[in-house]
């Protein structure tokens, strides 16, 4: 049965480049980033892996943990970090999850195979304290992830989150915010006494809160 929205991040134990994971214990209360690469030495991985590498300012701000996942040993990860080190400038120091044996591939349904049957395609799970899967992207193997859409919508999950709003379409840290319509009219004059823009009666725009990790 496929993984959903709100089931429960599947547990799993297996090798990775930082020594063995126990993926629940590992991330413990922090948010997580469980993101899959055909195989190790491969062109748009090494882009990818640079990118996340120099975010990790902004994953650690956000309380995120990024783990990602290769079909290929340990000892293969060891030597494409030092590609990546020296193509992309960036030092891998996030767990990259050495899954030949595809325990954690299959467990997470990350291999396709009408585009291969050994090779992983480049998933996407954003995972939260509680362990509960809170988003899943599925990107072809040829297409590099955009980065920054994945930090926006932990933005969005956790802004979400911690008040009683939606963020609309193309939203960005900044941007108006939707009030949701299980807030009435008196309540959200009540939270919002610099006022709000009613377009529709279930459309009231709002200045966005402060992030829960904003300073």
């Amino acid at each position: 049965m496929s993984l959903q929205l709100g089931d429960t991040a599947p547990d799993f134990e297996q090798d990775s480049s930082e020594g063995r994971i126990k993926f629940h214990e590992y991330l413990g209360n922090s948010w997580g980033i469980l993101f899959s690469h055909p195989a190790d030495y491969t062109p748009v991985c090494t882009t990818e892996l640079g990118v996340v590498a120099r975010l990790m300012p902004e994953w650690k701000k956000r309380n995120v943990k990024p783990v990602g996942l290769s079909v290929d040993t340990g000892e293969n990860h060891t030597g494409w970090a030092k590609d990546i080190k020296e193509t992309q400038g960036q030092t891998v120091d996030f767990p990259i999850l050495a899954d030949h044996d595809h325990k954690v591939s299959k467990l997470y349904e990350m291999i396709h195979p009408n585009a291969s049957t050994t090779a992983t395609v480049r998933s996407v799970f954003i995972i939260d304290p509680a362990k509960k899967i809170r988003l899943i992207l599925t990107y072809p193997m040829a297409t590099g992830r955009n980065f920054d859409e994945i930090l926006r919508v932990i933005d969005s999950l956790q802004l979400t989150d911690s008040d009683k709003v939606a963020t609309p379409a193309n939203w960005k840290d900044g941007d108006d915010v939707i009030i949701v319509p299980s807030v009435s009219d008196d309540e959200a004059k009540a939270k919002y006494p610099a006022g709000f823009k009613t377009l529709k009666p279930y459309l009231r725009m709002v200045k966005q809160p402060k992030l829960p990790h904003a300073s």
